[in-house]
């Protein structure tokens, strides 16, 4: 169990009041989500500073001093990831710790595969060998993002939304294959800067879309510094509702992918994407 948070814009946009501010802010999250559980083995957040991921992870709670805070208030951004975690695979090591980052790719997770070790072998046997000697921890998020990087490297023609159905499809099925009795926790965001692409399976997540100029209920200011001849648009995706606003909730057993117009698609994990991988 962990929580998390992305979003996409095509302007430069605060997080500030999402991450910290907010009625359900993910540090307030982190203290005790809505089941009253708490995440405070580690968090981080992510940008990109000139086209560059940027990541900052800390092991302790994010709720305890104001460094989770410092740090969502300088995120000014296109696209920002941030993560608290409830440690279940892995110790409480700033390895372990999300979001993950490896070249331009910003990775994050919330949920558990159960009998991890024994999936393990089977997604480390389909990892290319160079990214295998970039895993640093021992968590199942870590093992799970280079395998899907290694998906994205032997089909670099593939959409990257397929790819990423293919490789929690793949990871779900071996799940089942040596635990089918548990239900893998298969939420994961991933993003190069410019494509933002995730799923829900058996972990809730939700979303908010904006359309045109916003003026937050919390601070009352904008979180974009609008420029008056262009579109603002905005989409967000969180484990919990962060506000009063109208949030959707995603459905279950789909996936998402917001490209770089902002387009904002949904589709099924079960459904057949192209050759087999």
């Amino acid at each position: 169990m962990c929580r998390l948070y992305a979003m996409r814009a095509n302007e430069p946009t605060r997080v500030e009041c999402s991450l910290v501010h907010a009625q359900n802010a993910l540090m307030r999250q982190s203290a005790g989500d809505a089941q009253g559980l708490v995440h405070g083995h580690g968090w981080g957040v992510a940008d990109f500073k000139n086209g560059a991921p940027f990541v900052e992870r800390q092991t302790w709670a994010a709720f305890h001093g104001e460094h989770f805070s410092k740090a969502a208030a300088r995120i000014y951004g296109h696209t920002a990831i941030a993560h608290v975690r409830r440690a279940t695979v892995g110790d409480q090591t700033i390895e372990n710790t999300h979001p993950f980052r490896y070249g331009k790719w910003i990775f994050a997770h919330n949920g558990t595969i159960p009998e991890f070790l024994k999936v393990r072998d089977y997604m480390i046997a389909e990892t290319d060998p160079l990214l295998r000697n970039a895993i640093h921890g021992t968590t199942d998020s870590e093992h799970l993002f280079f395998y899907l990087l290694s998906l994205h490297l032997r089909h670099p023609a593939m959409a990257l939304a397929d790819v990423v159905i293919r490789g929690v499809r793949r990871v779900a099925d071996w799940s089942h294959a040596v635990a089918p009795k548990q239900k893998p926790g298969l939420n994961v965001v991933l993003t190069d800067g410019q494509w933002l692409v995730g799923t829900r399976l058996n972990r809730p997540l939700w979303h908010l879309e904006r359309h045109g100029l916003h003026y937050c209920e919390i601070c009352g200011q904008s979180h974009v510094h609008h420029k008056a001849d262009a579109n603002y648009r905005m989409v967000e995706f969180a484990s919990e509702p962060l506000s009063n606003e109208n949030w959707h909730e995603v459905g279950e057993g789909v996936a998402y992918s917001v490209g770089p117009d902002l387009a904002l698609s949904f589709m099924p994990l079960r459904e057949p994407v192209g050759p087999p991988v």
